[in-house]
């Protein structure tokens, strides 16, 4: 195949390549939700729990954004780029000293709040269920993926003892992602009604100079309409 046959398909291959999403991002630019600080007793950030100490609401938020991590890992697969499994598990290592201080804090509430041990173990299994089932996202899966992966890994590379400051500050943000369906940002108007044509490549349309045969085969064209 000649140079001005390979430079066509190429220019049509390209075509298509461009209008597909890349390997690790889902847009060019995705909305900013970020939010403020939450403590973790905010109405929709958590489940309640009435008369948790301040120590116990923190233990809550920490472990409902683990939770929300886990559950990314889980759902969030199908985009290896994103790396959710990997820095989820780097942030169980990293932060295990914290999280099993949550979970043993979160433990003695159930408790003491059920007024009983096995009452209370029963109390603190429910809590984890819809603390889980929370964070369930099916027609905002790209949006919670994407920011839930970013939330994973800056709690992978931060130090121990921060994953706190992590929750507070990002659970605002990954609940919102569960709640709104992301779009293009940087071009939002953009969108590509169809794909330039290829040309043929069979030799009776090119002759031995590599030059197109309009007779044989037509106008030589490489339009593509494209709408903004």
């Amino acid at each position: 195949m000649n140079v001005l046959r390979c430079v066509s398909l190429l220019v049509a291959i390209g075509g298509v390549a461009l209008a597909q999403p890349a390997a690790a991002q889902f847009f060019l630019a995705t909305p900013d939700i970020r939010g403020s600080i939450v403590r973790g007793d905010e109405p929709g950030i958590g489940e309640a729990m009435p008369g948790a100490t301040e120590d116990e609401t923190r233990a809550e938020l920490v472990w409902n954004m683990r939770s929300g991590l886990n559950v990314a890992a889980l759902q969030c697969q199908f985009e290896p780029t994103l790396m959710s499994v990997q820095n989820y598990n780097t942030l169980l290592y990293n932060h295990r000293a914290e999280l099993k201080k949550a979970f043993d804090t979160l433990t003695k509430y159930f408790i003491r709040a059920a007024k009983g041990k096995a009452a209370g173990q029963t109390a603190l299994d429910r809590f984890g269920t819809r603390t889980y089932t929370g964070f369930t996202a099916v027609a905002s899966q790209l949006g919670f993926c994407q920011t839930a992966a970013a939330i994973a890994a800056e709690a992978a590379m931060a130090p121990r003892g921060t994953f706190y400051r992590i929750a507070a500050a990002h659970m605002r943000e990954l609940r919102t992602s569960l709640i709104r369906q992301f779009s293009e940002q940087r071009f939002s108007r953009f969108r590509i009604t169809h794909f330039p044509p290829l040309p043929r490549l069979d030799d009776i349309c090119w002759n031995k100079k590599g030059q197109w045969v309009a007779k044989k085969c037509g106008g030589f064209t490489m339009n593509e309409t494209i709408s903004y």
